[in-house]
């Protein structure tokens, strides 16, 4: 894998609080969530130039009632050689008009998550399973996932992370194909394989939903403790 670029930021949050409480806790100094990867790898540059052959295909689709009543395409976020990648559900609102991930009270919640075992969101790349908002906001169908899952999982291979972060029951269907409960599925290590390579994956709540259910925020720390621990087996620095 490629190894990043940008360095190690040391003042990780150190404390979270009691699971049943169910606080992140964070940081509340701002990062730099589009901070630019200054590099003349070869490897940084296929990448980005694969993420733009990619965007520009999915931008091409045709016939997509999702495409049609969005404003924006949004693609991705973050550090395109980090070794964990997230993905989420689908851009809300203010994401569609902005272009950009994970924004507002659902960005704030992730940040805190994230910090809770000491990741900073600037660290992670981060998408979405579906580029383009959903018409008020509805969850995708089956049909819509199937058609944009291609895209994704070609947009994992390109990335080629050691770990996938699989927040929401879209990004669980896109990515493995269940369509089960998602609390049937949550918290277990999984595993697909794209292109003859093995990616291992974790699923858990996506933000959004975690803000309408508050009370499953214990069960999201349980999976956040996951996810460190996979990280510190697997020895991925970060």
């Amino acid at each position: 894998m490629v190894k990043k670029n940008l360095n190690q930021n040391a003042n990780y949050t150190q404390v979270i609080k009691d699971s049943i409480e169910s606080d992140f806790v964070f940081n509340k100094k701002p990062i730099n969530r589009f901070q630019v990867i200054k590099s003349d790898d070869t490897g940084t540059k296929n990448k980005t130039e694969k993420l733009s052959n990619l965007k520009k295909l999915i931008s091409s689709i045709k016939d997509c009632n999702l495409k049609n009543n969005s404003k924006n395409l949004v693609m991705g976020d973050g550090d395109i050689n980090s070794p964990i990648m997230l993905i989420g559900e689908t851009p809300g609102e203010a994401e569609d008009i902005s272009g950009k991930l994970f924004q507002g009270d659902v960005g704030s919640l992730l940040k805190k998550m994230l910090l809770a075992i000491n990741i900073t969101i600037e660290k992670l790349y981060l998408t979405y399973s579906i580029n383009f908002r959903p018409p008020e906001d509805r969850k995708p169908n089956t049909q819509e996932i199937k058609r944009y899952s291609v895209f994704l999982k070609e947009h994992i291979s390109i990335i080629n992370p050691k770990v996938i972060i699989l927040m929401g029951s879209t990004a669980m269907e896109a990515v493995t194909s269940l369509n089960s409960k998602i609390s049937d599925e949550r918290g277990k290590w999984k595993e697909i394989i794209l292109k003859n390579k093995t990616f291992p994956l974790i699923i858990t709540f996506s933000p959004s939903y975690l803000i309408r259910f508050p009370d499953n925020k214990k069960y999201s720390w349980e999976d956040l403790k996951k996810i460190k621990q996979k990280i510190l087996d697997l020895n991925i620095k970060i």
